[in-house]
């Protein structure tokens, strides 16, 4: 269905949504390209190369907790409440990263980030699939992906300049007043959005299990022991930690996802799995391409820079591209065109490996996985979008959102316990990246025959249309 003659993204009806949601999505990709740009820095200034990979995932895995929190809230009483603390403590992990004496508080700082930030998309597939109509919705994926162009452009030159200029420390401080911003304009929208309707036979949608939560906790300790026995390096340490691990995060995972998720069972189930096993290749690589370029290649960090922002506009371009021939082309076909790229782009990184091939192949290599994302991104989430329940899409996405956190935390660890790995042997650190690419690599390929278990519904299709949010 259609939506109404006249009504499109910034028309009255929808318009305080999409402002509030490029707002937070801007906030939340100026930090993530601001740390992946000064991370070399960061750990020039602070040493602690063990904890390279730890500030990715302390983040994400934190995340985890705040996308179940957040799911599970917004089904309840709607979005507006997990949105504004998400904001809050986001902006308490800002203040604590920027003054972080070693390596260890700045972790502590990124997990604190990722636990608000783990509500920013629950909060918003939640508002896109309740408000806008099937016609919108991948339109707005593609509005949302354009938030990171100026981010893109200027996020990673802007940060390294700040680094060079004041100190790396101000790049997370100078990040807070755009919470302050962003958050007064988003929160209107969301709080009219209100809690989810009754559903058809007049019952509100079923609320969270009670072990949501723990068992949230439960994954995100799991991960966190799988990855410390990854980085112990001890013959005996790192088979019972990684063991451990998954005694303690995979029952839990089990209950928070949809049956069969972890066999990759057809439909919903493999659609989730496809989009952890997405997020593993993709960020596991995107985590080092700034590392590649000043420790590889012996660069400035101005290299990573470029090939992240790259990656961005390449991301976008290929967002507005899937949003274009949605009408025509099915979901899983555009996943698996995407996913193709960023194989073909990991493969470039490394070739970049070697000192005889020029080092701005770099910015070619990832500017070919920006534009595999952007074609493969958004089509996984709006397959979700069309399973979910009326009312029940904070569960059904929480699920979606606990992989792509899930897949972020493990590929950005993988990664650093590989680098770290060959600087304990007195490696070079290209033997590292070459290990963390093998993986990622590998996993990609995963997600290719995963993708076969998808539904193969156009993204289009029709369904029921939501109520839109009064202007």
């Amino acid at each position: 269905m259609k939506a109404p003659d006249g009504e499109g993204l910034w028309s009255p009806a929808y318009r305080s949504l999409t402002v509030g949601l490029v707002l937070t999505i801007t906030l939340v990709a100026s930090e993530a390209l601001a740390v992946a740009t000064i991370l070399p820095d960061v750990r020039d200034d602070l040493g602690g190369i063990r904890l390279y990979g730890w500030v990715y995932s302390a983040f994400m895995l934190s995340s985890l907790v705040g996308i179940v929190a957040a799911g599970r809230a917004a089904d309840r009483k709607g979005p507006a409440a997990p949105y504004a603390v998400g904001l809050v403590l986001f902006a308490a992990g800002l203040v604590v990263g920027g003054l972080a004496p070693s390596m260890p508080v700045l972790v502590a700082g990124r997990a604190l980030q990722g636990l608000g930030a783990g509500a920013v998309p629950a909060v918003a597939y939640v508002a896109i699939g309740r408000s806008l109509p099937p016609s919108l919705q991948p339109r707005m994926f593609a509005v949302l992906s354009t938030a990171w162009v100026v981010p893109g452009l200027a996020g990673p030159a802007l940060s390294a300049f700040v680094a060079h200029q004041f100190g790396w420390r101000w790049v997370f401080l100078g990040l807070i007043p755009l919470v302050a911003v962003s958050g007064p304009i988003g929160l209107p929208a969301l709080v009219r959005l209100g809690a989810p309707a009754p559903s058809a036979d007049g019952e509100a949608a079923e609320p969270a299990q009670p072990h949501s939560l723990v068992d949230a906790f439960r994954v995100a300790v799991g991960a966190g022991l799988a990855l410390g026995g990854l980085t112990a390096y001890n013959a005996i340490a790192t088979p019972v930690l990684v063991a451990a691990g998954l005694v303690v995060g995979v029952p839990s995972l089990r209950r928070l996802v949809p049956s069969g998720t972890l066999r990759g069972r057809p439909g919903l189930p493999a659609t989730i799995l496809a989009r952890g096993l997405l997020t593993f290749a993709f960020f596991g690589a995107d985590g080092y391409v700034s590392f590649v370029g000043k420790e590889v290649r012996h660069h400035s960090t101005v290299l990573g820079g470029i090939a992240l922002t790259a990656a961005t506009l390449t991301w976008t371009a290929g967002s507005w591209l899937q949003a274009a021939v949605a009408v025509r082309v099915e979901g899983r076909r555009l996943v698996r065109m995407g996913v193709a790229l960023i194989l073909v782009g990991i493969a470039c990184i490394a070739v970049t490996l070697r000192h005889d091939v020029p080092a701005g192949l770099l910015v070619v290599a990832w500017s070919i996985g920006g534009l595999g994302m952007g074609l493969c991104y958004a089509p996984i989430t709006l397959l979700v979008l069309r399973a979910a329940p009326a009312g029940g899409e904070g569960a059904a996405t929480a699920s979606l959102n606990l992989f792509d956190t899930l897949g972020i935390a493990l590929g950005t660890g993988v990664g650093g316990a590989a680098v770290a790995a060959a600087q304990s042997a007195h490696r070079p650190a290209a033997e590292g990246v070459a290990a963390l690419l093998v993986c990622t690599a590998v996993t990609g390929v995963g997600c290719l025959a995963m993708s076969r278990r998808m539904p193969g519904d156009s993204l289009a299709e029709s369904t029921p249309l939501p109520q839109p949010i009064a202007p």
